[in-house]
C-alpha cells in the first residue's frame, strides 16, 4: 500500500519534469528555424542604459570570411568536434591552475563556438556551475538539432561586439561602415580579433594588441580555407 502511494505522488512531478523537457525542447527545435529572441545580455545592457544595435541577418548575407576569421579565432576543431573541444578544456584548466598558482586570477576559458552559442542565447552571464551544467545540456541539443551551419549563424548573429551591438550586421555597420556580406579578409580578422574582450577594444582603429592578433588570425583563415576547416559551415 506504502508503494502506491509513494509511486501516486511521484506521478505529477515527473510530469511537471517531462513538460518541463518538452517545453525545452520545442523552444531548441523552434529556434533552428527563427531567429532568437534578444538575449539575456542583450535585456541587461539596455536597461543600463548601453541601447541595443542588433540586426539578424541569414548567414548566406554574411560574408564567408568572417566564418572563417571566428573559426580561426575562437575555435578551430568546430566543424570536428560535437559541442566540445577536450583538449581546450583540459588545456584551460591547467593554464588556470598554474595562475592560480603565481597568485593570479583565472585567465583561460576552453569554450567552443557551440558553448558559446548556447550561453548566448538560452543562458544569463556568469560563471557559476549551475549555468556551466545548463550550457552542457543546452549545447547537447543545439549540436543535435540545429546543426553546425546554423549554430555558426546564429553565434555570429547574437554575438557582442562592442557596447550595445550585437550581431555580424551591426558590428560591421558599426566598425566599418559597411554590410556584412561585404567584409573583407582583414575586416574580418579584426573583429574576430575583438571577440573576447568587446568591449574593450577597437576595430576599426586597432592599438597594437589588435593589430598584431588580427594579422594571426587572418593567417590563420589561410589554413581554414586550405584545411577545409570550415567546411560544414561553407561547405
Amino acid at each position: 500500500m506504502g508503494d502506491v502511494v509513494q509511486t501516486r505522488r511521484k506521478r505529477p512531478v515527473l510530469r511537471v519534469l517531462a513538460l518541463l523537457v518538452l517545453l525545452l525542447l520545442v523552444s531548441v527545435g523552434i529556434q533552428r528555424f527563427v531567429p532568437p529572441p534578444a538575449t539575456f545580455l542583450m535585456v541587461t545592457r539596455t536597461i543600463e542604459g548601453e541601447g541595443l544595435s542588433y540586426r539578424w541577418r541569414s548567414l548566406d548575407d554574411i560574408s564567408p570570411r568572417l566564418v572563417e576569421a571566428v573559426i580561426a579565432s575562437e575555435d578551430s576543431t568546430f566543424c570536428a568536434h560535437r559541442g566540445f573541444d577536450i583538449k581546450a578544456i583540459e588545456k584551460a584548466l591547467k593554464a588556470n591552475a598554474r595562475a592560480e598558482k603565481r597568485g593570479g586570477t583565472r585567465i583561460r576559458g576552453g569554450s567552443t563556438i557551440s558553448q558559446q552559442t548556447a550561453k548566448n542565447v538560452f543562458l544569463w552571464p556568469g560563471r557559476d556551475w549551475i549555468r556551466k551544467g545548463l550550457e552542457a545540456g543546452y549545447t547537447v541539443l543545439i549540436e543535435t538539432l540545429w546543426g553546425k551551419r546554423r549554430v555558426m549563424e546564429v553565434y555570429l548573429n547574437v554575438a557582442e561586439w562592442a557596447p550595445g551591438v550585437y550581431g555580424a550586421e551591426a558590428a560591421s555597420r558599426h566598425w566599418f561602415g559597411k554590410s556584412a556580406a561585404d567584409l573583407s579578409a582583414r575586416e574580418a580578422a579584426r573583429l574576430a580579433a575583438i571577440l573576447p574582450s568587446p568591449r574593450r577594444y577597437n576595430a576599426s582603429s586597432p592599438g597594437p594588441y589588435v593589430r598584431r592578433r588580427a594579422s594571426r588570425v587572418q593567417a590563420a583563415m589561410g589554413t581554414v580555407r586550405s584545411d577545409g576547416l570550415a567546411a560544414c559551415v561553407l561547405g
